[in-house]
């Protein structure tokens, strides 16, 4: 489990300013923390972290993102417990607070107005947070995988772009990891992102959609797109206590274990209440189409998994979504429905869906967890994040569009799956295996090891 530590101080981050020429390199991670509950955000951190330590051995790693105080996580990768440090800014109207991000921004573009290079750097390393901020070798962007779009509106937009902007004014090379790149619904968004993939060095998609995208933003003399698979698949399984562990062998001693993943967002109807993804049938109904589908043959069992985890004040916590359902269907199926209670981190969830036959997710990094071990995997997807990642990894990996089919059709979806399980477990056994390296490769690239010497 990852272990995290404190530093209470608000006023200044950890120090991470550079060291001599010959030192171990520094590599900022944006757009990806370990602290949201949303395991597959912390997914594409730890994945990232792997990608890093194995592509440049002994690089110190710091995310900048947004907190309240400095935090010291210690991610384990392997054998190995890897600190990462949080360069904290803040995403607040209190302009006062030195690590204000549009506080910063605004020093940032004052001093790209002195026009002598050595003078602008010479005004960065004065200010405590820019210079903090500036030191990174290397700045890899996420977007949290899938909100570098206006899909989630135009706040969750700015939220990922402002740090990137941040560096783009303090002349730091920015890379954008596998992502989801749109859609771009307003003129305002396309704007933004156009200018940010325009000055970013490289730019990957998880998705062949996606480098059409970046192509029709940038234009045909524009930088190109790369493809390359979602930094989730490198995320390492750690075993829960061994309570869980018995447990999961119990159950599969029983009958064939299907891991169910459901979204507390999409219980709620979205950010808005009002059905914000579009889906074309309830969502409570088609939970309900889904366990009498499965619990129809009495020798499966389901367990509930949740993904993303928060208090009960959490509306979109998935916790929230299971204990909703323990309540309203457990008496149904009182010995085939099970749900552990649990606050398990990212490592430990991806080890439970590894212990599954089969997977159903209504979040898309807990199907790339699945698929990862090479566990059957159907998406609910409601939006084409789902389809662009799942359908690159074969046979091995089904999505359901929520939004385009009614509960008879997704029902019809769901028994052809189910009933081919066992060929798409073979195909994952084949493909996997050097997916997941690619993954982990990623760092090893000479492209990027080009930037260490720029």
């Amino acid at each position: 489990m990852a272990a995290t530590t404190k530093n209470f101080s608000e006023t200044a981050p950890a120090d991470t300013s550079a060291n001599p020429p010959g030192r171990s390199p520094l590599v900022a991670i944006l757009g990806a923390t370990f602290g949201t509950g949303n395991h597959g955000v912390s997914a594409l951190a730890s994945g990232t972290v792997s990608a890093i330590r194995k592509g440049l051995p002994g690089a110190r790693i710091v995310v900048i993102d947004y907190d309240n105080e400095p935090v010291t996580w210690h991610d384990n990768i392997g054998h190995e417990s890897v600190p990462v440090e949080l360069i904290n800014l803040r995403f607040s109207k209190r302009i006062s607070l030195p690590n204000n991000v549009a506080r910063l921004i605004a020093i940032a573009i004052l001093i790209r107005l002195v026009p002598v290079k050595s003078w602008r750097r010479a005004l960065v390393q004065k200010s405590t947070w820019l210079s903090r901020i500036a030191a990174p070798d290397l700045n890899l962007s996420l977007n949290g995988g899938d909100s570098f779009s206006d899909i989630y509106g135009l706040a969750r937009l700015a939220y990922v772009v402002l740090p990137q902007l941040l560096l783009l004014l303090l002349e730091r090379p920015l890379i954008q990891l596998p992502q989801t790149h749109g859609p771009f619904k307003t003129s305002f968004a396309r704007i933004v992102a156009r200018y940010i993939l325009k000055h970013s060095w490289i730019v990957y998609s998880r998705d062949h959609e996606g480098v059409a995208v970046v192509k029709e933003l940038l234009g045909p003399r524009g930088r190109a797109a790369r493809f390359a698979y979602d930094m989730g698949f490198a995320l390492e399984p750690t075993s829960p206590t061994n309570t869980y562990v018995e447990q999961l062998v119990n159950l599969k001693a029983k009958g064939p274990l299907i891991g169910f993943n459901v979204s507390g967002l999409l219980a709620i109807g979205g950010y808005n209440g009002k059905n914000m993804f579009g889906l074309k049938s309830d969502y409570w109904q088609l939970i309900d189409t889904v366990l009498t589908r499965l619990l129809n043959d009495p020798a499966n069992h389901i367990l509930l998994i949740p993904h993303v985890f928060g208090p009960e004040t959490n509306t979109e916590s998935d916790v929230n979504a299971c204990q909703q359902i323990m309540a309203k269907f457990g008496k149904r199926y009182p010995d085939r429905l099970h749900y552990f209670r649990g606050n398990f981190d990212h490592h430990e969830t991806k080890y439970i869906i590894g212990q599954c036959d089969f997977f159903l997710g209504s979040r898309m990094h807990a199907c790339i967890g699945a698929l990862s071990q090479c566990v059957p995997a159907v998406g609910l997807a409601y939006s084409r994040k789902f389809a662009g990642v799942m359908e690159l990894v074969g046979k091995g990996a089904c999505v359901i569009d929520l939004r385009t089919l009614d509960i008879a059709e997704i029902a019809n979806a769901l028994d052809q799956a189910w009933s081919q399980h066992k060929e798409m477990r073979t195909d994952l056994l084949a493909k996997m295996p050097s997916l997941r390296s690619s993954v982990l490769e990623l760092c090893v690239q000479p492209e990027i090891h080009s930037l260490l010497s720029k």
